[in-house]
């Protein structure tokens, strides 16, 4: 072996490589790993100019992917005031009175991060907007989801909703007993009539916000995401990045494929797979088989509890199943939302029809946040991948089910949440992620959190179905090998052995020892991006 342009050594190293499973340091030339072995094995690998870091008492992992995140539209998604913290309408009142005295030069209140549960058992409308500000400054908050949007009076009027309309694909404008709106939009084209009239981000403001996301998630130890949009901008913004300096993380895009989609859309995104740069690239294509829960907007077997959560997103869902199978006939990688049991069964009906991708990716299916006993095991009898949020769970939901989405499912069906230990039990690929910016991104707390089905740093809330707690060693492989199988990159990445990509992640504490609330506030070491350091903690 020639030297290394860089040796690190780390009192422990989890390889999760089987060949290779006591290693205490890792070689790596041009990016890539070229040699394991123990601390006495760096004097043959070290050469004049080779870098040598020791991590001391830390814990080296390979590194951190996240299965799930929006980086360009989460742009849109978080921008203004974040109420991602309001708790009740007092909270919201006092947030959305502050925020009103230094509204932006265009007029308008941006927030996001909304949780409907803010408001109890009374329904999601503007009142509590009016109450506090008024009705004559335009509003628009997008709701945690992601899925539904909050706006004021003002804003229906300059978008020129006044009732209820017909859309291609299940949105709805929430109106009241007389017709009127309540400022409730649920579903993409119904917030789109907002969104489509709001002031504009620049280029450049947006061109930097999106550095300072990836390279906040580079400093909590991710390397890689699936990236679940490739919309609007976002191809003149990754190129635009990757001008200035390289990704401080690998970026896989799936752009959406929407109802109503031709033959010319399916093919254009066929073309878009080919798009690339040095650390992204378009390898996928996105469906939604369904919406929320807890917008009533997901498709259940039986009705929620309010009479809603009956449809498909696809108002023809055969339609859904022609889309995916011609573009998996043309090697493209499917991503399927889907979150009710009806949803999820339709999408695994499909997917295990589909074509393989010839890149070694798998079909997958998104979020998975019902699930009945017949449908567990399909996932490893098909192979497709369940890619999860743990903290989905945790955050949003609770144990005595007094949550809107618990109360939207009744118990019965809120009793099967999240079933993350019993998708591994039968033998399915589990691949865990955060959904940012519906949840935060930084993957030690989401590791606790599939741990504890609980937030952690929280002992006092009870866990939600707690038999569905990941092992520790099962919740780092959805991060690392099981991720990396479900992107049909596992001889690349996922490990740390020889020939393998240089994407490490070093822990303070060790993520298969420490205590879960412990390891949730550890700081991260350091992440390696091919070789290339991407965060270094300073303390």
């Amino acid at each position: 072996m020639t030297t290394a342009d860089m040796i690190i050594t780390a009192a422990t190293v989890h390889t999760l490589d089987g060949a290779s499973p006591v290693v205490r340091s890792v070689a790596i030339s041009d990016g890539y790993i070229v040699a394991v072995g123990d601390q006495a094995d760096t004097r043959s690998w070290r050469g004049s100019s080779t870098e040598v870091i020791d991590l001391g008492n830390a814990t080296l992992t390979p590194g951190l992917i996240d299965g799930h995140i929006h980086p360009v539209t989460g742009l849109n998604l978080t921008y203004g005031t974040d109420l991602s913290g309001v708790r009740d309408l007092d909270a919201l009142r006092e947030t959305l009175s502050r925020a009103s005295e230094s509204i932006d030069s265009d007029g308008w209140l941006r927030g996001w991060g909304l949780d409907p549960n803010v408001f109890g058992d009374l329904p999601v409308t503007h009142a509590p907007i009016v109450e506090t500000i008024g009705s004559s400054i335009p509003v628009f908050i997008e709701m945690f989801d992601a899925h539904s949007a909050l706006v004021s009076p003002e804003a229906l009027r300059r978008a020129g909703i006044t009732g209820p309309r017909e859309f291609v694909q299940h949105s709805r404008i929430i109106c009241d007993d007389t017709g009127a709106p309540t400022g409730h939009l649920l579903e993409p084209a119904a917030m789109a009539l907002v969104r489509e009239i709001l002031p504009r981000e620049s280029t450049q403001s947006r061109r930097i916000r999106l550095r300072a996301i990836l390279d906040g998630m580079a400093a909590v130890g991710i390397t890689a995401a699936n990236a679940m949009d490739f919309e609007g901008d976002s191809s003149d913004l990754m190129f635009d990045l990757e001008s200035d300096r390289d990704l401080p993380i690998h970026l896989r895009f799936a752009p959406f494929c929407l109802p109503g989609s031709d033959r010319a859309t399916l093919d254009h995104i066929i073309e878009l797979q080919s798009t690339r740069g040095r650390r992204w690239r378009v390898d996928g294509v996105k469906f939604m088989m369904d919406g929320t829960i807890d917008g009533g907007t997901a498709w259940l077997d039986e009705p929620d509890t309010h009479g809603e959560s009956t449809a498909p997103f696809w108002p023809d869902p055969a339609e859904y199943r022609r889309a995916a199978m011609y573009l998996a006939q043309h090697g493209v990688p499917i991503v399927t939302h889907a979150i009710g049991d009806a949803g999820v069964r339709y999408a695994l009906d499909t997917l295990s029809r589909a074509a393989l991708p010839p890149n070694g990716a798998r079909h997958r299916i998104e979020h998975i946040e019902t699930l009945p006993d017949d449908l567990v095991h399909r996932f490893a009898e098909h192979g497709v991948v369940a890619s999860m949020q743990p903290t989905h769970c945790t955050h949003y939901t609770r144990a005595d089910h007094t949550d809107n989405w618990s109360t939207r499912l009744g118990p019965e069906r809120a009793a099967r949440a999240f079933r993350t230990r019993d998708i591994r039990d039968n033998g399915g690929t589990l691949a865990l992620g955060s959904d940012w910016p519906v949840a935060p991104y930084d993957p030690r707390a989401i590791l606790a959190d599939a741990q504890l089905r609980r937030p952690a740093g929280h002992p006092d809330i009870e866990p939600v179905c707690p038999k569905q707690s990941l092992s520790a060693l099962m919740a780092l492989e959805g991060y690392t090998t099981h991720a990396a199988t479900a992107a049909g990159q596992s001889a690349l990445t996922g490990r740390i052995a020889v020939g393998m990509r240089a994407d490490l992640t070093a822990f303070t504490v060790d993520p298969l020892q420490a205590p879960p609330d412990e390891l949730a506030d550890a700081p991260i070491a350091l992440t390696l991006n091919t070789g290339r350091i991407t965060y270094r903690h300073n303390g």
